[in-house]
């Protein structure tokens, strides 16, 4: 079966549409790199690139399962495993280009990985992802058992914590997008444990889901005043209100808040749509 076939063998355009996409990040640096746009450290940027779409392939991946429930798409399940093997895939290219950035001195790249702790971190996490992504076959599925299967593939929580901590420490003082990336992680664990508790057949109905964007922007602004206060010193009160400007941009806590209730507000429509329709009166 091709990656762009569901199961009955049938073209899929949602995982042909996917699959093309997964690409194109790749084939845009590859064509920058050779054209000369990443100047001047065009294997660093290069490096950048491609980890940071392989995060964002990571958490993409990891938003399947609630937004299939939120928006009821539940064919976005089709797409979930190629997402997640391509984030292994832009991880492999991410550490590939670190190695021939060093002129494939593997002895110097084992050292650097070893010494410096935020790679060290980022090489566990592409080790933890290369197993599951070697795991993710049906044939493995039934080879393991689906309930082993299952536990072993929960891991992906702690790799996807452990490619945000890496993120962030490579990041430095530039952390806007590591600290979005940091909320919407908070928002997706914070969905799976409400499911856990309160959720309804697997379900978190849509009041929860708005409270946990509430949640997961305010988590995300207090976690980087904390940065900002213990690393540089800065008054947390000037890093919270600066959530409330625009002068800076959008901070990191609205950009999280409003994907949040972006999603609630598709789900909500998603839900009410057909009950509108119903009512409405129908004219001969």
């Amino acid at each position: 079966m091709y990656p762009w076939q569901d199961y009955s063998g049938r073209l899929s355009p949602l995982k042909l549409a996917v699959f093309i996409a997964l690409f194109l990040p790749g084939l845009w640096t590859a064509i920058a790199f050779g054209m000369g746009w990443l100047q001047p450290r065009p294997f660093t940027e290069a490096i950048h690139q491609v980890g940071l779409w392989m995060l964002r392939f990571l958490f993409i991946a990891l938003a399947i399962t609630p937004l299939r429930h939120i928006v009821q798409w539940p064919r976005l399940i089709l797409v979930r495993r190629m997402i997640g093997v391509a984030a292994f895939a832009y991880g492999l290219a991410h550490i590939s280009l670190f190695v021939a950035d060093l002129k494939f001195d593997l002895a110097k790249a084992a050292t650097e990985i070893a010494l410096r702790i935020y790679l060290t971190i980022g090489f566990v996490a592409l080790l933890g992802l290369a197993s599951l992504a070697a795991t993710s076959t049906d044939a493995m599925v039934g080879r393991l058992g689906a309930r082993r299967w299952q536990r072993m593939h929960r891991l992906i929580y702690v790799i996807a914590l452990l490619a945000v901590v890496h993120y962030c420490m490579q990041s430095k003082l530039d952390l806007w997008e590591p600290t979005i990336i940091a909320g919407i992680y908070a928002w997706l664990m914070g969905y799976r444990l409400l499911v856990k508790f309160v959720g309804v057949r697997g379900r978190l109905p849509l009041a929860w889901v708005g409270a946990l964007s509430l949640a997961a922007a305010a988590l995300t602004a207090l976690g980087e005043a904390a940065y900002f206060w213990i690393a540089l010193g800065v008054d947390p009160t000037r890093v919270l209100s600066a959530n409330w400007s625009l002068i800076a941009g959008w901070r990191p806590a609205a950009i999280v808040l409003g994907l949040g209730l972006t999603v609630t507000a598709i789900g909500t429509g998603r839900a009410v749509g057909p009950l509108i329709v119903k009512r409405l009166p129908r004219f001969a």
